[in-house]
């Protein structure tokens, strides 16, 4: 039975193979630390961390997460390491909590690599502080225990390393803030998640009372568990309900439906099914590669005991144990893949009523309701920017929409460089087609948004972008004319700096009233094509200010770039290229999800060949505009 510890108790360990799994609600970093038999940790070498993940009998996730697992093999560690210290500290990100007291108490288990418990650990009473030794795996008398630690420090990461001893605790826990806000950067935003359904309904209430959309509501999917997937989802069943399924046969999972998740519209349910969608295939996959991982290690060991003993390395006894440890091996994989494809099925049974149910905003340019398009009324919830995959997926064809809310919290990043793929090694090609991915970007936020409630604006200054981007201006869609040159490059970027300080000063002093009447109080879309070149150090720091800055007052950023043009600048642009969501014109696996972190296949939107769909819809576009005389 699993013991479960509370602070300073501890345990014996029956396994030298385990998992160490955490659960925190919110993106946590996970890492641990090797001590001598005083506690002390002699150098960094001996601080497994996210810039840092491998040591000798050691692994530890590579970017912040709200679920974790460690990888520890007693066995390998060195000799003289006595003391195996788990620690958790919350990511230094903008807007983001800065002490435990505010966010749910983590919980940390010892497993078996079969998944079963040795002890557990849940991490109360924490209040200011920011870090927090979890628990230690530590030797006495030659075996193995845990002890639940607790022990929190306001001071964060550099105090906690400096408490066991760690040289130079500030410039490692420096080091450690990089490498996690470089993992964030890559991670997809998950939605947000309302501490409780009285929450809920108070905002939904007061955003119906100010005309705004609800928050979402969490999708209620991912309950952590490794078992197979219940597509009755009993716990979405809160009012406002979902439609019902179709009755199942006896035995075999509810037929999925388009809507199956809370919601206060239809819109909201769907995004909503589409993240369970996401967690669910994130969570099935992690299951699979955790059997897989467990089998493979079992049959290692077991041949590990046949070549220990020096009378079973010959013979018909050696041949049948490997026979056997093998057969073994098998057996578990193969009941790990009829998990995983039946929840795969069934995933990909949803996907198939879920895909043609989707509205605009959410949709594919292959979707038939591209072709019956008129601008909208209302600002939708999230906009589809992609498609995500893994490659236990690739044989289903199952995709999971990339869905980002809106209004946009971060810029995005349309990476034009030769290393968004290995395949494509034509340079021309990679950045005509990234030019092309700006556009089909631009076209749909012009889309989704009502008339005259998005403005776009171009900076193209040596004009590359003429072809790809004529699309916008044979529409009519532009606030104004390309911006081409030096000149008017800085033009563009001081006209949209003075907005982004005037509507800042407005909103803190609380006189948006006194805004000028003519003042454009849509929201702006600024493209950059081919940066930085027209740029001087004066552009790119105005540049950058709108990136930090814009996106609170409604000014958004879409770069066309490849990073290694601006390397002159060095680490100055390093806040910049994390600041945005990268995104690339081919596929490429360089986005996590919010959950395990599994590597994931971002696909980028394309208008089927030969389709005139996307100048159809910017022709709407441009007629809803005049219509309201912009």
């Amino acid at each position: 039975m699993a013991a479960e510890l509370v602070r300073g108790q501890n345990h014996p360990l029956t396994q030298t193979r385990l998992e160490i799994r955490v659960s925190a609600g919110r993106p946590v970093v996970a890492g641990a630390t090797l001590a001598d038999d005083r506690g002390t940790v002699h150098g960094t070498g001996r601080v497994a961390h996210p810039g840092a993940p491998a040591l000798p009998g050691l692994e530890v996730p590579r970017q912040a997460a709200a679920d974790h697992r460690l990888a520890v093999d007693l066995d390998a560690m060195p000799a003289d390491v006595h003391r195996v210290t788990v620690l958790l500290a919350l990511p230094v990100t903008a807007g983001g909590p800065t002490r435990f007291g505010a966010v749910a108490a983590p919980f940390v288990a010892v497993t078996g690599l079969d998944g079963v418990e040795e002890a557990s650990y849940t991490i109360t009473d924490l209040d200011t502080e920011s870090a927090v030794t979890a628990l230690e795996l530590y030797r006495r008398q030659g075996a193995w225990k845990v002890r639940a630690i607790g022990q929190g420090y306001a001071d964060g990461l550099a105090a906690l390393f400096a408490d066991q001893g760690v040289p130079d605790a500030h410039a490692l826990a420096g080091t450690i803030h990089d490498a996690v806000a470089q993992g964030l950067a890559r991670a997809v935003t998950p939605p947000p998640r309302p501490a409780d359904e009285a929450q809920v309904r108070a905002a939904a209430t007061a955003g119906h009372a100010s005309g705004a959309l609800p928050p979402a509501a969490p999708a209620g999917r991912g309950s952590g568990s490794d078992g197979p997937i219940d597509y009755t989802h009993p716990g979405r069943q809160a009012p406002p309900p979902p439609p019902a399924a179709h009755p199942a046969e006896p035995g075999r999972p509810a037929v999925p439906v388009a809507g199956d998740a809370t919601g206060w519209s239809m819109e909201e349910r769907l995004y909503n099914q589409v993240w369970g969608m996401f967690e669910d295939l994130a969570r099935t996959t992690a299951a699979y590669r955790s059997a897989v991982d467990f089998a493979d290690s079992r049959q290692e060991q077991e041949l590990d005991r046949v070549l220990s003993d020096p009378r079973g390395r010959i013979g018909g006894q050696a041949d049948a144990a490997r026979e056997a440890a093998g057969a073994r091996h098998g057996a578990l994989v193969d009941r790990a893949r009829e998990a995983l494809d039946r929840d795969m099925a069934q995933l990909v049974a949803e996907s198939e009523v879920v895909e043609p149910a989707l509205p605009a905003a959410y949709a594919d340019w292959d979707n038939p309701c591209w072709h019956a398009y008129r601008s909208p009324m209302e600002l939708p919830m999230a906009v589809r920017v992609g498609d995500l995959r893994l490659p236990e997926s690739e044989s289903a064809g199952l995709r999971v929409p990339m869905l980002v809310r809106l209004p946009l919290e971060r810029g995005l990043w349309i990476d034009s460089g030769a290393s968004a793929a290995d395949a494509l090694t034509d340079a021309d090609e990679l950045r005509a087609r990234a030019a092309h991915t700006a556009l089909v970007h631009a076209a749909r936020l012009l889309a989704i948004y009502p008339a005259g409630e998005f403005s776009v604006h171009v900076i193209d200054p040596a004009g590359t972008a003429t072809g790809a981007l004529a699309p916008l201006v044979d529409a009519g869609v532009l606030a104004g004319p390309v911006a081409r040159g030096a000149a008017g490059v800085a033009e563009t970027l001081t006209r949209l700096t003075e907005r982004v300080d005037l509507v800042q000063m407005a909103v803190r002093s609380g006189a948006v009233d006194a805004l000028p009447a003519d003042l454009d109080v849509a929201e702006q879309l600024l493209i950059v094509h081919d940066f930085p070149h027209g740029f001087d150090d004066r552009a790119v720091t105005r540049l950058r200010y709108l990136a930090d800055e814009g996106p609170q007052v409604g000014v958004h950023l879409m770069l066309v770039a490849d990073r290694a043009d601006a390397a002159e600048y060095g680490p100055l642009l390093d806040p910049l290229w994390r600041a945005l969501l990268r995104l690339t014109p081919i596929p490429d696996d360089h986005l996590a999800d919010p959950w395990v972190g599994h590597a994931w296949t971002y696909g980028p939107p394309t208008v089927p060949q030969g389709s005139a769909v996307l100048r159809q819809v910017l022709a709407e576009v441009s007629r809803a505009r005049r219509e309201r005389g912009l």
